[in-house]
Order: structure tokens, then sequence, then C-alpha cells
């Protein structure tokens, strides 16, 4: 029996992203929590939780109000290492620009880059 994830975080403002997001997630059987966050500040919100266990993994949108998904990584970065945890953070973007991948490439934390829909 495969270990399932604890909790994946969705951080985007199109609900109807983070409800196909979530079907596709949850016919995967790979998680036992699904979070959603509708901006980075949000999800900022969310990982500050003293009580929070962390997500393993994050989807990042881009483009978001309040708070992108490039000004969610510089905030992300100052974290503490509890907050952070073992976090793996893709971006998933509607963006076709090959700088945006380019971008997200040269960010450290980001451990992936793909366009949305999200699919197995």
């Amino acid at each position: 029996m495969k270990k399932l994830l604890n909790t994946i975080l969705l951080i985007d403002d199109n609900q109807a992203d983070n409800y196909y997001h979530q079907i596709i997630i949850e016919g995967m059987h790979i998680t036992n929590n699904i979070a959603i966050a509708l901006n980075g500040l949000e999800a900022l919100t969310y990982l500050k939780k003293e009580d929070q266990i962390p997500p393993e993994l994050i989807l990042l949108d881009i483009n978001m109000p309040k708070m992108n998904g490039w000004e969610f990584l510089e905030e992300y970065k100052h974290l503490d290492a509890k907050q952070k945890a073992k976090i793996t953070i893709i971006m998933v973007t509607t963006s076709a620009n090959p700088e945006d991948k380019k971008r997200a490439g040269e960010i450290a934390e980001v451990s992936g880059f793909t366009t949305k829909p999200l699919t197995e």
C-alpha cells in the first residue's frame, strides 16, 4: 500500500480550476486532505497557523489577485523551517510564456512547472 500525502494545498483564485483539480487528485487516491487558498496571502496565513500540519505538496498558480505566485514565493522564502517543512512546490498555470517557465526554474523552492489543467 502506498503512503498517502497528508495534505495537498491548491493555491489558485479560479474556483473552477480548483474544483477540477480536486476531482483529479481525489481520483488518484494520493492524499488524505486537499486544502485551497484563493491567493498567496491566504496560503501564507494557512502555512503560518500554529496547529497546522504543513502540506507536502503545493500546486501554485501564477496570476492571482492580492498576492500572485511570484510574490508568494518571495514571502515563502522567509517562513521558518517548521512552516516550510518538506514541501514540494509545483507551479501550475495557464501561462504559455517561456519566461515564466525559465523564471520558475531559477527559484530553488520550485520543483516543477506545468500547465493547466492537471492530469493524472
